[in-house]
């Protein structure tokens, strides 16, 4: 695992995901490798009620409802969509719920505007096909459809950014749970490949994206809804942000203290822009930047990152600061007066009252917006 830039969930996780299965005695549907409770607490983590002999780490952190109507989906004949807002974590749960399931999150197909049927469905080897005419081996299956010959889980990213022949091309998959090849001979069942026990598919959804590329109603009805709402809750935040982080120290060889009031700054900074945005009266009087959990971990690493590069290898508030505006100013002027604006109205008179690691953090946002102007 070592040295993957990126490993997959059922390859960093294999350990666990061996262990949990070697003790899992309760009933699995179709072909599932864990049953639905061991892939909750795979997601979720383990508590001290489960009697475990080990600790199980949390992974996914959002409402326990939300997974277990996940994973009720997948057992039934349904498709699952993830739909929410950027940096909810939709595809991070799509890949733990594959790779509990299949112990295999790699059979994703990425919705765009370039996406054709070929990608859900097949394609040919043309040399192959050249040298022996088209057959089942010269036939390219897409990941969907090796997992339905496999009967596991395969995944679409972004399925409202593909067009409608797409789409529409998957809705005949879900219903019918076959793909049919005209170009093989019929004798034989050739021409058909049929989806085995325990397929299904997780797609995800921009709830940004609506009106792009918007599914029908035939598509709707295939699949089950679960809404990934954005965290609100700073608990919750704080843990998502700092589980990231020790994750990106260790993956770097970085020892370098991330201070708790520090945290708390970067909590609270995207807590007052969010409530800025909602109460904005019109698009230009929000940051272009969706203020997600995501690029909240994304302004953390950038920060970590250029604190041990070239900083005292300690993360101070200057650098966080400087991180947040170059992270959040996509749009030249109007998101550099926004955040201007916060500096002055909100962080000024804030480190005047407080104090702490305030003013440092207004010092290194100044300096930030100067140096983009």
């Amino acid at each position: 695992m070592s040295d993957l830039l990126r490993a997959p969930a059922e390859i960093k996780y294999a350990e666990e995901l061996d262990w949990l299965e070697s003790i899992d005695d309760s009933p699995k549907p179709f072909s599932w490798r864990l049953s639905p409770k061991m892939v909750r607490l795979f997601v979720l983590g383990s508590e001290r009620a489960d009697g475990l002999d080990r600790e199980v780490s949390q992974k996914w952190f959002g409402d326990r409802s939300f997974v277990e109507r996940s994973i009720v989906t997948l057992a039934s004949d349904r498709g699952l969509l993830l739909i929410g807002d950027p940096g909810t974590g939709k595809s991070w749960l799509a890949e733990l719920l594959s790779a509990a399931i299949s112990r295999n999150s790699t059979q994703v197909v990425q919705g765009t505007a370039g996406t054709t049927e070929d990608h859900i469905k097949y394609s040919w080897n043309v040399s192959m096909v050249i040298a022996k005419g088209q057959s089942r081996e010269s036939m390219i299956p897409s990941p969907i459809m090796t997992a339905m010959e496999t009967g596991t889980i395969g995944r679409f990213e972004e399925l409202t950014r593909s067009t409608s022949d797409v789409q529409d091309a998957l809705i005949s998959i879900l219903s019918e749970k076959y793909i049919s090849v005209p170009e093989l001979d019929s004798a034989g069942g050739e021409n058909i490949v049929f989806a085995k026990p325990g397929f299904s598919v997780i797609a995800t959804a921009n709830s940004r994206d609506r009106g792009v590329n918007d599914l029908s109603s035939a598509l709707k009805r295939r699949f089950n809804f679960v809404r990934i709402p954005v965290v609100t809750n700073k608990n919750s935040e704080a843990e998502i942000v700092r589980f990231r982080t020790e994750e990106l120290l260790r993956r770097h060889s970085i020892e370098l203290d991330v201070p708790p009031t520090l945290l708390d700054v970067l909590l609270q900074s995207f807590a007052d822009l969010r409530a800025s945005a909602a109460a904005a009266g019109s698009d230009e009087e929000k940051l272009e930047s969706a203020l997600s959990t995501a690029e909240q971990i994304g302004v953390l690493e950038d920060a970590v990152l250029h604190s041990d590069f070239f900083g005292e290898r300690t993360l101070t508030a200057r650098a966080l600061a400087a991180s947040l505006v170059g992270t959040l100013a996509r749009r030249e002027p109007e998101d550099l007066a926004i955040l201007n604006k916060y500096l002055h109205g909100v962080v000024e008179p804030r480190g005047k009252e407080e104090g702490g690691s305030w003013p440092e953090f207004l010092e290194g946002g100044r300096d930030a917006i100067a140096k983009l102007s």
